[in-house]
Parts: C-alpha cells; structure tokens; sequence
C-alpha cells in the first residue's frame, strides 16, 4: 500500500466516524446499502455535518470567518484532487468520482450562509433553504446511486428531493424549540413560535405527508443497491412523523420527539419483512 492510498484510507475513516458519532439512525441505514455505497455516503455526510456544525455550534467563534474558510477550502480541494482536511479530502473524492452537480455543492453553502443570519423567513426563502440543505443533499446521494445513468437520475430527481425535504421539515418540527431558544431561528413561514397554533401545526404536516408520497414513489425505483437502505431511513423518519402527529402542537414546543432504539428495531425487522416480500 502506497503512503497516498494509506491516507485515503485513514480519511475514509474520518468521514465513517462522523457518520457513526453524529448519527445512529443514518448510520444504521447506510450499513444496509450495498457495501460499494457505504464510503460514498460517509463522504457526503462528514461533509454536510461539518458545514452545519459551524453554523450551529460553535457560538463561541467567529462562524462568517469559519464558513468562508471551508468553502475556501472545499473549492481548493475540488481543483487540486486532495486536501489535508480529511473530511474535505474524502468530499473531493466521492465529488469528483461521481461527477457531482456543482450547482448543488453552490446551493448548499448558500443555504449554510443563511443560517449564519437571524431572519424571518418566507416562503421564497423558506423554499430556497429547504433547497439548498437538504434537497441537494438527497440528489448528491442519487448521484451515487445512479453511478452515472443519466437518465435514470433525472427520472428521480423529483422524489429525491422530496425524500431530502420531509426529513428536513420533520427536524425543524420536532427540533422547533431549540432553534428558537437557542439558535433564534423559525424555518416555517407565516409561524410564531410563541403563537404556535393547532392550525399552524396541520398546514406543515400536510406538506410533510406530501413530501414522503412522492419520496416513496421514488424509493421504489432506486437501484438494488440503495433501495433498502434508503426505505429504512424513510420508515424511520415516517414513524418519527407519525409520533409527532400524534402529538399535541402545545407539547412539541416543550418536548422533543425521539423514536426509542427498541422502536428502531422494530421499524427495522417489520421493513426487512416487507422487502422480502416485495411490498415497498
């Protein structure tokens, strides 16, 4: 093993480790893609991860100076094939490899940008953050799944989106109190977080549920390799969105929503019944 083939595989680590700390849920859903997947994905996620980070978390520094680095950084890394941030390095690889949209790496600073911010949004901006979060994330997953046909991408670019859409909307619900105690933030347009209405509450679940519709259809039509992974990522999240349903637009503002690891397993085991059975 060469010493660079040694550093990709140190930084393959690096981006898998984030993954795991950062996420069981998503972590557990990627270790049921195909194994030629999995790096991929960690890839994308280290890389999203870090840039939230900074937008979310570190309070205590100068967040503008940070963001404007790692985009610096991230571009330097995309031109010169390699980087010594090893998540950065690893994000260049998978980029690079699968060819991805650069339009969509550009959406997603945007959106990263915005959060640095305290704004009310509407519904222009509510969509263009929603965009450029979290429904870029999803097509630069499909991305990899397509592996380069084409054809079969922009079939479900669509629903891809969608699936990138409801899992952000159902963060920002059942995350509402915290970002707006601790981050100031209210994602919903036309909501206030101390007015927090029943009705308020229906309006966004009725355009979750529609998201998660059209992400189903396209989950159906994913390749082998994806599909079951991807399902079970959707099934969860489903569930966590059927729970806040379930729930009283009173208590979301005081509780935060969690499904347990004993639920998880269930959600799993009933999935792997259904796709056994070819009933996705």
């Amino acid at each position: 093993m060469s010493s660079y083939q040694l550093y990709n595989e140190v930084t393959a680590h690096t981006s898998k480790y984030t993954t795991l700390r950062y996420s069981s849920s998503f972590s557990s859903a990627i270790k049921l893609l195909h194994v030629d997947l999995r790096q991929p994905i960690y890839d994308i996620y280290g890389f999203v991860r870090f840039a939230d980070e900074i937008v979310d978390t570190f309070h205590d520094y100068d967040k503008h100076q940070l963001l404007n680095k790692f985009t610096a950084d991230t571009y330097l890394a995309l031109e010169q094939g390699i980087s010594l941030n090893p998540i950065l390095h690893r994000f260049q690889i998978t980029y690079n490899k699968y060819g991805i949209d650069k339009d969509l790496l550009i959406a997603f600073l945007k959106s990263m940008e915005m959060d640095l911010s305290k704004q009310e949004y509407t519904i222009d901006t509510y969509q263009t953050y929603i965009y450029g979060s979290a429904e870029v994330v999803g097509l630069m997953c499909l991305f990899i799944f397509c592996d380069g046909d084409k054809a079969l991408y922009e079939k479900l670019k669509p629903s891809a989106q969608s699936l990138g859409a409801a899992f952000q909307k159902v963060n920002f619900l059942r995350d509402i109190k915290a970002d707006f105690e601790g981050l100031e933030r209210m994602y919903f347009p036309n909501c206030d977080f101390k007015n927090f209405t029943k009705e308020d509450k229906l309006v966004i679940e009725a355009d979750i549920q529609k998201d998660f519709e059209a992400a189903l259809e396209g989950i159906k039509q994913l390749p082998l390799k994806a599909r079951f992974g991807v399902y079970i990522a959707f099934k969860y999240y489903f569930s966590l969105f059927k729970k806040i349903k379930k729930t009283q637009h009173h208590s979301i503002l005081h509780t935060r929503i969690r499904i347990p690891d004993y639920g998880k397993l269930f959600i799993f085991a009933k999935a792997k019944i259904r796709s056994q059975l070819n009933l996705l």
